[in-house]
């Protein structure tokens, strides 16, 4: 399913020349698609909304006979024509999507980023893929993070993505590297390429990165110059946390806080969230309601702090597209809504 996606994203990508771009696209194809399904569950959730006071009503009646409470509640839904799974639907596709979306985007950016690194090492600069004010997409959005490849990041691609890399290297390219490797680390001098290259575990790739390819790139002036700090201003302690400000920084925070805000407006135009509550069940699904109303901004906030910009990207452009839809899809269902009280009254008539 990766692979699917990562082909759909590479498709997109060959029409629009930006990887960004290809994200907001790809996005916005995946909201339409997903279109039916939000309008089935708005309308499932305004139900819901309806029915609430006659269950709170099966609820003050039959609370203490839950096998009976649990009868009348389906009979009333089997009446009213209420399918509770209705509203979850959605819900469970995205999340997948959303998921399956982290790790296409992880290999595309681990891929780009080992790219980036060879082409250190073989001394010449490589060219980012930019999107806005994001100097390189496959890297976080943050001033604190460089566009260059960092170890962190190349420690996390898998032994499976390197040697992907690796073999669509030319023999040429290869010495090349290999030469700048065995220059800056004295003790590769006489080691082979398949002993200083080992990428045969994931294990592998961390002590390869930490052993070689990291001593090689900041041996090489392009790659230093890339990742060199702000004058004062490195490894300052900042709340619990020890950060960098970089003179070529790579964003400016714009998407985790893009991500927590949209979030919010997400949540709020949640029916769900905004059912007030009027007993013991109801006040406890509202502590979890409330719950997640700081959750899920906070989680969206982290998500993008630590994830590449191609990622963080598709989270807010999908809580953009997603909280655009809910607008649009209200004003629908409210205007048939009226449309059919119109009727009713004119029916009585």
């Amino acid at each position: 399913m990766t692979d699917f996606f990562r082909n759909i994203l590479d498709w997109i990508y060959g029409f629009v020349g930006n990887y960004g771009v290809a994200v907001v696209v790809f996005t916005l194809l995946i909201r339409t698609i997903l279109t039916p399904l939000e309008i089935s569950s708005r309308k499932g959730m305004r139900k819901m909304s309806e029915i609430q006071p006659k269950l709170n009503a099966l609820q003050q009646k039959y609370g203490k006979d839950q096998a009976k409470l649990q009868q009348k509640q389906q009979e009333l839904m089997r009446k009213e024509h209420y399918n509770p799974l209705s509203g979850c639907l959605p819900l469970l596709i995205q999340w997948p999507i959303l998921f399956v979306m982290f790790y296409a985007m992880r290999d595309v950016a681990n891929s780009k980023i080992i790219g980036q690194a060879f082409t250190f090492l073989q001394g010449g600069t490589p060219e980012y893929e930019p999107f806005l004010w994001i100097k390189n997409v496959f890297m976080a959005d943050s001033p604190f993070k460089t566009a260059a490849v960092d170890a962190a990041s190349l420690s996390a691609a898998t032994a499976k993505t390197w040697v992907s890399v690796i073999q669509s290297l030319e023999g040429s390219q290869l010495s090349v590297i290999l030469d700048h490797i065995r220059a800056a680390v004295p003790a590769a001098a006489e080691l082979t390429q398949e002993q200083i290259l080992d990428f045969s575990s994931n294990s592998a790739v961390r002590t390869t990165v930490e052993t070689y390819i990291m001593p090689a790139l900041q041996s090489m002036p392009a790659y230093t110059q890339a990742v060199a700090p702000v004058s004062g201003w490195a490894n300052v302690s900042f709340l619990l946390f020890k950060v960098t400000l970089y003179q070529q920084y790579n964003g400016l925070l714009i998407l985790p806080v893009l991500a927590g805000v949209t979030q919010v407006m997400m949540t709020k135009l949640n029916p769900a969230m905004q059912q007030p509550a009027a007993n013991a069940q109801s006040q406890q699904n509202q502590s979890m309601n409330s719950f997640m109303k700081y959750f899920f901004p906070l989680f969206s906030v982290f998500i993008c702090l630590s994830s590449n910009a191609g990622f963080a990207l598709y989270w807010c452009a999908i809580n953009v597209f997603a909280t655009v839809q809910s607008i649009l899809i209200n004003k629908l269902l409210e205007s048939q809504d009226a449309a059919k009280g119109e009727g009713d009254k004119e029916s009585i008539k």
